[in-house]
């Protein structure tokens, strides 16, 4: 004689029998999908854990001879390879670091002098982010717009020795765009700006930071394009760091975009570090790379973001 059919009258289990086939999407009632659901997680997230108590108790017996830990994939090593991924042993890399617009700032030649403006009629928001970013640039100095046009402003900031001339456009009354233009040749970078968190919005923050030269830490710019963007935030900061001041200025790229963050380390003792964020922070993605400098009207591009044809494919970068 058969065996009776789970879940059917007369079984003796009050558990539901569902054919092979079944979707928890086909319930109709809300309630009962949403609790089938979370039982059907439960059980999953069970099994995930015996398997892993089980691999844990297997490498324990192995000792030595067990077989290496397998690495998840992700979509940061699972990246498609970029053939303009720069080696630093490369000559012809030397060779352009060498002649670039930024090899008077890497020879020691010019010092860095930073002027920060923003765009007409600006928001208290956007001149307090202004304010506190010339705090973490050395240097750095901050000069309302006052309706003149950026090709007016360039050859008065050339003229005055300055190295970088910063712009910071807003939207709502919060800032959303930056331009980043190297003086007096050039190049310039336009960015989006997103995410960013004045001082008073941090938590646990530190004290506001002192007048000591940053560190600065560069992270994941591989790429050709990428190298040259590294560049040009390298050249924003004097390249002897007082490490007196203990702070830190990062700048890291994680698929195409830049989160930068300013930190001060703490000694707890001979062994134990821990930092202490001081702010601001935002978040950077790059919409172009212009030769010469800003010239909205007949500049020369050398890298645009073409979304629908770039970000076609997520795991491939630019930088």
């Amino acid at each position: 004689m058969d065996e009776p059919l789970m879940g059917l009258p007369g079984t003796g289990t009050g558990e539901p029998a569902f054919p092979p086939t079944f979707s928890v999407s086909e319930i109709k009632n809300k309630q009962r999908r949403h609790l089938m659901f979370m039982k059907l997680k439960q059980e999953k997230r069970k099994q995930k854990m015996q398997l892993k108590k089980k691999k844990k108790k297997e490498r324990e017996a192995l000792g030595d001879k067990a077989p290496p830990k397998e690495i998840p994939k992700t979509i940061e090593n699972q990246r498609v390879y970029d053939e303009t991924t720069v080696d630093p042993e490369d000559e012809e890399i030397a060779f352009d670091e060498g002649t670039d617009e930024f090899s008077a700032y890497f020879n020691g030649l010019t010092n860095p002098q930073v002027l920060i403006t923003t765009s007409d009629r600006p928001r208290g928001r956007t001149v307090r982010f202004c304010e506190q970013l010339a705090t973490v640039i050395p240097n750095a100095y901050v000069y309302y717009r006052r309706g003149l046009a950026l090709k007016r402003i360039i050859p008065q900031c050339v003229a005055r020795n300055f190295t970088y001339l910063i712009v910071v456009n807003e939207d709502r009354k919060v800032p959303n765009g930056l331009v980043l233009c190297h003086l007096p040749d050039g190049p310039t970078a336009h960015f989006k700006v997103s995410s960013a968190r004045l001082r008073k919005e941090i938590k646990r923050r530190g004290k506001d930071p002192t007048e000591h030269y940053p560190e600065v830490i560069l992270n994941n710019f591989t790429t050709r394009l990428g190298h040259s963007i590294g560049r040009m935030f390298a050249a924003l900061f004097p390249q002897d760091p007082q490490f007196v001041g203990r702070q830190v200025a990062t700048f890291h790229n994680q698929r195409d975009f830049i989160f930068f963050r300013f930190h001060r380390y703490i000694f707890k003792n001979e062994k134990k570090v821990g930092i202490q964020e001081l702010g601001p922070r935002f978040t950077l993605k790059l919409r172009s790379l212009q030769k010469g400098t800003f010239d909205s009207k007949f500049g020369e591009y050398e890298w645009v973001l073409k979304r629908h044809e770039m970000d076609a494919c997520r795991r491939k970068f630019q930088l």
